[in-house]
């Protein structure tokens, strides 16, 4: 096809302009922390690019997020546990899932 180019000569060019481009092999997880949560990277396929001697990662894989160490308070699973007649276990699970929400959990509960 006219006009397209190799990926060799891509390479060359990019090299040219001062960027370089990596593939991390054999990465099996990426785990960005926050503050509030995790954010997970399975099976991640990553990309280091450096230009000019500024590296730069680019990630592509599933994602999943979890919170970070949510203190759920004993009166918010009292609660959801009266409201729905839930056991202790399910009342703090479907607390966690909806981020120590007690309106939340009794719903997810409820439905």
């Amino acid at each position: 096809m006219p006009g397209r180019m190799n990926p060799r000569q891509m390479e060359r060019m990019m090299r040219k302009m001062g960027l370089n481009m990596e593939e991390l092999k054999d990465v099996r997880k990426v785990v960005i922390e926050t503050g509030s949560k995790e954010i997970v990277i399975e099976n991640p396929a990553v990309t280091i690019m450096n230009v000019q001697g500024e590296r730069t990662f680019q990630i592509q894989g599933k994602v999943s997020e979890r919170s970070l160490g949510t203190e759920i308070p004993e009166e918010d699973i009292q609660l959801v546990m009266d409201q729905t007649g839930a056991d202790r276990a399910s009342a703090l699970k479907a607390l966690e899932e909806s981020e120590g929400e007690p309106a939340e959990a009794i719903i997810k509960l409820m439905g």
